[in-house]
């Protein structure tokens, strides 16, 4: 049974979020005896109740309205954040590739964008523990990191990836099969992956990892509550500036929780939201800038095999022969990597890339079963014109939705071009025709910068406030730079590295 504690009891630590940030904390601050409450928006899932139907699965995404303007602004609802125990865990891909060492001193090495406080070594041995923790299954030879190895075998490739590795072959472009926080093998009570595609709609068997079938089980073992149906409104300060409680609605009603230490791992939007509406911790002004999010250009095409891409794991193949192209005109670089979607999916992002509605796409999607795609995830750079603020309209929650303005700059407009090329070739070379392409973005990243710098930065390198002592900020919205790698890997390692900063202290 799960320990409760009273919101007038002084917890050690409160949580805000149960994914990526926060999952492998509540573990360890567990294991080390602390009394723990996170608060969680949404509820315990029951993954025998996830379904394949991905118009049946709206309540795995945060739907609460967020505003996006821009020059490119940012889709959101199903493309970002979750919600429920396990955050956005709980409908991600599972696609987890390393950082690459070079995107950590981008700086450094290009004169563009922003170092890290840390290096890509210093962290290697909390991504390797992650990895352990988790179940991420890989190829038995990495390319691009030859003393890399994983505990498990790869998934299987599916059609688009099939077409995709022989599209590269021909064009001499090195590719391996994906790193994947999927179980090839059975373990701790998780089934194998059963090839069943439906990856972005929970995982029925548990293949799949989420901090829910992994850290937020031990968290609660060690003794942490976790409390649902809890958003997050308001962070009470002492006189001193600490941080003394925090305040959250619940079922229309308000309450508070005292505690020693807050982290907020809520992600890139939730957090700054929080912090801006409490007017806390942004003395600087820097709480809300330098919003980031992947390039994520996807290419289509039409193949004379079926390819029914909604079976099997959806990106099996990937390639990092661009995170550095020698033909660059911008700075840092992408990954490429196979797609697989469901139908409807697939439809708004045909309905959006072709412009096309009506009869024109009901004719086009009767193509489905023969097509396949390939997209980037490519790294972005910190721009003062990107930035969180809040709007003057308010939702159920009673705080100022959010207000996201985000354009793409002159290094991700050469990126996307080069990364466009390069994909049109490939899929030509593998055998599509009828080749178009879908425009995106992905992710939410940056808002609340880490960093060394006080003037600059929102935390420092370990993630505590360089403001208020007590007030910790562990998720996606601390990154300095994009990186090309999806963020959730490296999430979940610093939320490692910063847990074990915060018992040190």
């Amino acid at each position: 049974m799960m320990r409760r504690f009273a919101p007038n009891e002084t917890v050690d630590v409160v949580v805000v979020g149960t994914g990526a940030g926060a999952g492998p904390l509540l573990a360890r601050f567990a294991a080390a005896g602390l009394s723990i409450v996170a608060l969680e928006a949404g509820r315990f899932r029951n993954p025998k109740n996830f379904t394949p139907d991905e118009l049946g699965s709206p309540d795995l995404y945060w739907m609460g309205e967020r505003l996006s303007a821009g020059e490119t602004p940012e889709a959101f609802g199903s493309n970002n954040s979750g919600i429920g125990v396990g955050g956005s865990t709980l409908h991600w891909g599972a696609f987890t590739p390393r950082p690459d060492p070079r995107e950590f001193r981008l700086r450094s090495e290009t004169g563009q964008g922003e170092d890290w406080p840390l290096s890509v070594a210093e962290l290697l041995p909390f991504i390797e523990r992650v990895e352990r923790d988790i179940g991420v299954s890989g190829p038995s030879h990495y390319p691009w990191d030859a003393g890399r190895s994983y505990a498990m075998p790869p998934v299987a490739l599916n059609a688009p990836a099939q077409k995709m590795q022989r599209g590269c072959a021909a064009l001499g472009i090195v590719t391996a099969n994906a790193p994947a926080a999927v179980l090839t093998r059975a373990r701790s009570g998780r089934s194998n992956c059963r090839n069943c595609g439906a990856c972005h709609q929970g995982c029925r068997n548990d293949a799949k990892a989420s901090t829910a079938n992994t850290y937020i089980p031990e968290a609660i073992a060690g003794g942490a509550e976790i409390r649902t149906g809890c958003m997050a409104v308001d962070i009470e300060q002492s006189a001193d500036g600490r941080v003394r409680s925090i305040v959250y609605r619940k079922d229309g009603v308000l309450h508070s929780q005292k505690c020693r230490a807050l982290f907020l791992c809520a992600g890139a939007v939730e957090t700054p939201r929080l912090l801006l509406h409490s007017e806390a911790g942004n003395s600087n002004g820097q709480v809300g800038r330098n919003y980031m999010a992947h390039i994520a250009t996807q290419v289509w095409g039409s193949f004379d095999d079926e390819m029914r891409m909604n079976k099997g794991y959806p990106s099996s193949l990937m390639t990092e022969d661009f995170l550095r192209p020698k033909d660059a005109d911008f700075a840092s670089g992408y990954l490429i990597q196979s797609l697989g979607v469901m139908p409807a999916t697939w439809a708004n992002a045909m309905g959006r890339g072709r412009e096309i509605r009506g009869q024109a796409l009901t004719n086009a999607l009767l193509g489905y079963n023969r097509a396949g795609g390939i997209g980037i995830n490519g790294d972005c750079l910190p721009s003062d014109g990107n930035h969180l603020t809040l709007s003057d309209e308010v939702d159920e929650s009673g705080m100022r939705k959010p207000l996201v303005t985000f354009s793409y700059g002159a290094n991700e407009t050469a990126m996307d071009a080069h990364a466009l090329r390069t994909m049109r070739q490939i899929w030509e070379a593998a055998g599509a025709t009828d080749i178009w392409v879908a425009p995106r973005s992905a992710h939410t990243i940056g808002t609340c910068r880490m960093g060394g710098d006080p003037d600059r930065n929102v935390v420092d390198g370990v993630g505590r406030s360089h403001e208020i002592d007590n007030l910790w900020i562990c998720d996606n919205s601390t990154f300095p730079s994009a990186m090309a790698a999806n963020p959730a890997l490296t999430q979940m390692a610093l939320s490692l590295r910063t847990a074990e900063a915060f018992l040190a202290s």
